[in-house]
């Protein structure tokens, strides 16, 4: 099976200031990835890399079986979808309905496509109440689920997004998070569901919805792991800038059977573990 997306040796550098050094990495289709670190570690410039905006200065990203160096952002775009940190660069139509069609129909998908494909992505972020309103008249929050919207109308096979829950309150999130959960296990004609590239310092978040970790430090590939692993591991976490979320802080307090790090496991965990010492 073809990978979603690899990177080969990439390095890329801003004049002389070099942002990434060597990094390499696979993502296969439906693997749901976060990708963490300081600011200035140079995770948005490896998002500029994979969407095409921007050229690595050695090093290959392969988008699927495309050098993205061969490509330009509009046709990656048949295979990268993405949302930006600030979303509201990315909504510029008259209804929220036409901003979503603007890239399955700029990519000249059938209008009959293009209708399909709006509905799914509205009614996955449970925005079709607001399909006729104009984008900013939507509060800031909705607006950045409007954004989404718009990648997930694309189908890509590969979802790159820069802090998707960034000033969402907890129902918000949990939209994005059923959203994004199904779109990866989606079958597709790759032989699997979208592979999600995830900034975000939202480890919360990170916990419910990802299962591997990818560690940007200062510019170096520091950590490719499962998640659940490196959010068990305080001293790492520390010292690569990161904080544990709550409920792998109370799992390693409560010493829980497995180290769950989302929030229903460990309630299933919690009852297992109450009922056994109620028993006499």
């Amino acid at each position: 099976m073809t990978a979603a997306l690899r990177l080969d040796g990439v390095s890329f550098s801003y004049g002389v200031v070099q942002v990434l050094a060597d990094v390499s990495l696979v993502l296969a289709p439906g693997e749901r990835v976060a990708l963490l670190g300081r600011n200035g570690a140079g995770k948005s410039t490896l998002v500029r890399l994979v969407t095409g905006l921007a050229r690595p200065a050695a090093g290959t990203v392969w988008v699927g079986d495309w050098d993205t160096r061969d490509h330009s952002p509009d046709v990656l775009a048949r295979r990268v979808g993405s949302v930006f940190q600030h979303a509201d660069q990315q909504l510029f139509a008259r209804t929220l309905e036409d901003d979503v069609a603007f890239g399955p129909r700029a990519l000249g998908f059938e209008r009959s496509d293009v209708a399909g494909r709006v509905a799914r992505a509205l009614d996955a972020l449970e925005l079709g109440a607001q399909a006729r309103e104009h984008p900013y008249d939507l509060p800031p929050a909705l607006r950045k689920l409007a954004a989404l919207a718009g990648a997930l109308a694309l189908e890509p096979a590969l979802l790159v997004l820069d802090e998707p829950t960034a000033g969402l309150d907890r129902a918000l999130r949990a939209r994005v998070t059923r959203a994004l959960l199904e779109r990866a296990g989606r079958a597709g004609a790759g032989g699997g569901g979208a592979a999600l590239l995830v900034i975000t310092h939202d480890l919360t978040f990170a916990a419910e919805l990802l299962d591997r970790a990818l560690v940007l430090d200062r510019g170096r590939l520091a950590c490719d792991e499962s998640l659940a692993g490196l959010l068990g591991a305080a001293a790492r976490l520390e010292t690569l800038g990161l904080l544990r979320p709550p409920v792998a802080e109370l799992s390693t307090a409560l010493d829980l059977p497995g180290r769950p790090i989302r929030a229903a496991d460990a309630a299933r965990v919690l009852a297992r573990v109450a009922g056994g010492r109620a028993d006499p």
